[in-house]
């Protein structure tokens, strides 16, 4: 089982909300997920982005994989440093 640190994405339209979410990568994207472990709001001034680091780091020890998105968030917010 591939599993992937994505979005699910929640709000209305034209307003989104991101949940950072631990899921397999077989499932849709706002299907069902393993484990939440943040959120992020593109919406606010500044974006804000909140994650629970130690599990971040614990996932991504087990062997999950952040995507494209998820990385560069991780990156900019020194969650993996």
């Amino acid at each position: 089982m591939a599993v992937k640190i994505r979005l699910k994405r929640m709000g209305q339209k034209k307003k989104p909300f991101y949940r950072v979410v631990v899921a397999d990568s077989r499932s849709p994207r706002n299907g069902k997920f393993i484990e939440e472990i943040g959120t992020y709001n593109p919406i606010s001034n500044p974006k804000e982005f909140r994650v629970d680091n130690e599990k971040a780091k614990q996932w991504i020890q087990n062997g999950a994989k952040p995507t494209s998105i998820v990385e560069k968030l991780f990156k900019d917010n020194d969650v993996l440093a």
